[in-house]
Order: C-alpha cells, then sequence, then structure tokens
C-alpha cells in the first residue's frame, strides 16, 4: 500500500507540494507510540494515524521482530472497544498484515468472528479477509458455518470478501476438503449480478474443478454460452479456455 513513488527524489516532490508524511518513520517510535491504544478515552484520529504508519512500514518492507509484531499485535486488539467504523477497518487491516503466530491469533479471532456477523457492513469485509489470513486451517471449521453464509451474501462487498478469502486458502493451489463442500453456495453467488461477484466466484469454482478436466470442460461449455454478464468473469472464461487449447496441443505434441 504505497501512495507515493518510491523512485522519485524526495526534493522534487515536495517542490511540487507532494511530501510524504511517513517519510521519516522510525520503527522504534512508532511502535511506542502504540501506547496510544491504552489511553482512555481513546483518541480514535491519532489511533487511526498510529495504524497507518503501522501499515505504511511493513508494506515498505520493514521487519519486525517477532517480539515486535506479538507486542504490536496485542496492543491493537485492545482498539476493539472502539465502535468507529474507520478505526475498526483500519485495526483489520493492521491485524492481516502482522506477522501473527497461531496461538496469538486466538485473542482476536473471536472479536473478528463478531465484526463477521454482526450488523455493520461497513467492516464486514475486512473482518473476513483478517480473520481468513490469520486462522489455521485446522481451526477454520470454528468459522465455516459463518463463512459458507457470506459467500451467498446480499452485500456484493461481504460476498467477494468471502469468495476472494476462501480462494486464497486453497494450499498450494488445491481446494481444502471444506472448500469442495462449498459447491452450492458458489454457483449460487456465480449467479450474482454484480460483476465483481460473479468474477470472484467464478474464479473460485475453477480453483475446484482445475484438477478435473472433465469438470472445466462442462464450466466452459456452461458459461460462455452467455452465463455470465461480468466483462471480469469473460476475460477469465477466455483464459481458461486458452489454457484448455495449450494443454491439448501440448498433450497431442
Amino acid at each position: 500500500m504505497s501512495f507515493f513513488d518510491q523512485s522519485e527524489d524526495p526534493r522534487s516532490a515536495k517542490k511540487r507540494g507532494a511530501i510524504n508524511p511517513f517519510l521519516d518513520l522510525e520503527k522504534t517510535s512508532v511502535l511506542q507510540e502504540t501506547r496510544t491504544f491504552n489511553e482512555t478515552p481513546l483518541n480514535t484520529r491519532k489511533c487511526i494515524q498510529v495504524l497507518a504508519k503501522i501499515i505504511y512500514m511493513i508494506n515498505q518492507g520493514e521487519q519486525l521482530g517477532q517480539t515486535e509484531a506479538r507486542e504490536a499485535f496485542f496492543a491493537t486488539t485492545r482498539l476493539f472497544q472502539s465502535k468507529d467504523v474507520t478505526l475498526r477497518r483500519m485495526l483489520h487491516l493492521v491485524i492481516k498484515e502482522l506477522p501473527t503466530a497461531p496461538d496469538d491469533a486466538i485473542i482476536a479471532t473471536s472479536s473478528l468472528t463478531k465484526d463477521m456477523t454482526g450488523k455493520e457492513d461497513g467492516y464486514r469485509p475486512t473482518a473476513i479477509r483478517s480473520l481468513c489470513k490469520i486462522t489455521d486451517i485446522a481451526m477454520l471449521t470454528a468459522i465455516e458455518r459463518y463463512l459458507k453464509q457470506a459467500l451467498v451474501d446480499r452485500n456484493p462487498a461481504v460476498s467477494s470478501a468471502a469468495l476472494v478469502s476462501t480462494l486464497q486458502l486453497n494450499k498450494d493451489g488445491s481446494p481444502t476438503e471444506m472448500v469442495k463442500r462449498w459447491t452450492n453456495e458458489i454457483q449460487e453467488a456465480l449467479a450474482n449480478d454484480n460483476v465483481m461477484v460473479q468474477y470472484h466466484a467464478l474464479g473460485l469454482m475453477y480453483s475446484v474443478k482445475k484438477h478435473d478436466r472433465l469438470a472445466v470442460s462442462k464450466l466452459l461449455s456452461k458459461y460462455t454460452r452467455g452465463g455470465v454478464k461480468s466483462p471480469y468473469a469473460t476475460c477469465f472464461l477466455i483464459r481458461v479456455a486458452c489454457k484448455v487449447i495449450e494443454d491439448n496441443e501440448q498433450e497431442n505434441n
């Protein structure tokens, strides 16, 4: 998440009025600023700024030691007490980006699950992404029901987040047994009118079936006849069709 061109001379950027406020960040001072999360009452604006600094550092390649990452993670979990939508979304993003041990992740799992199943659509998608990122595959059975329901949620942002997160759960490119059981929900998402939901659902369906050549052929046959309205899904179908043709040519040669 870089908002600035790192190849540009900072002096040139300054001349044209584009100054990176995070240019001279120091890891130690930023981590010390997480003490702000303990204040009562919470300074929402200041907390958001500190979270933004942490995200910026991580995305610029700054390495956090195991102890540093652990302390930062536990500090951020205190922010679950805030109901501010922007702060909560930033919190989810930081939790997703911080290197977290499975044993520590349990601390945030309950709060993320509540956010994922709550009524506030403003941060339900980010909660899903964070939860799937930090939760160990073996522990996903505890949230399987909620994740499966999110695949066909009425909110397109929630549905897309669940579809993409599920796609990323596929270890080594192969679908988990849990994902294979969700074919009906994925099929329902494919019928969604939202172009991004349909695109993500098609990508997930292909991920489930890609090791079965007959199933892939049936998938192509069904949806190349006008079964999709999303231009992104159409482009994806073209890519899949090209791959099938290439594979067939290689076998014939």
